[in-house]
């Protein structure tokens, strides 16, 4: 447990961000779950729908700094060649 009173501060604003983060990332994999099924169940329209959606939230997620963006790169390329 911290003792100075700014290292009291940090553990409090690390926690608040931790559960942020998670939350983002457990949205993202939710988003990036859907499409996979879609793909799997042959429906691409849907895919392509789902696809968008998984774009997003990885955008959003490098924007604000939860993921690096060369893995938001990395993870578009790959979901877009499992749609095509």
């Amino acid at each position: 447990m911290p003792n100075i009173k700014s290292a009291k501060k940090r553990l409090l604003t690390n926690e608040k961000a931790r559960v942020r983060n998670k939350a983002r990332i457990s949205a993202l994999r939710t988003a990036e779950k859907r499409f996979r099924e879609a793909v799997d169940a042959g429906d691409k329209d849907r895919a392509k729908e789902c696809l968008k959606a998984v774009h997003k939230r990885l955008d959003k997620a490098v924007k604000l700094g939860t993921i690096h963006k060369n893995k938001s790169s990395r993870k578009k390329s790959r979901l877009a060649a499992l749609l095509k």
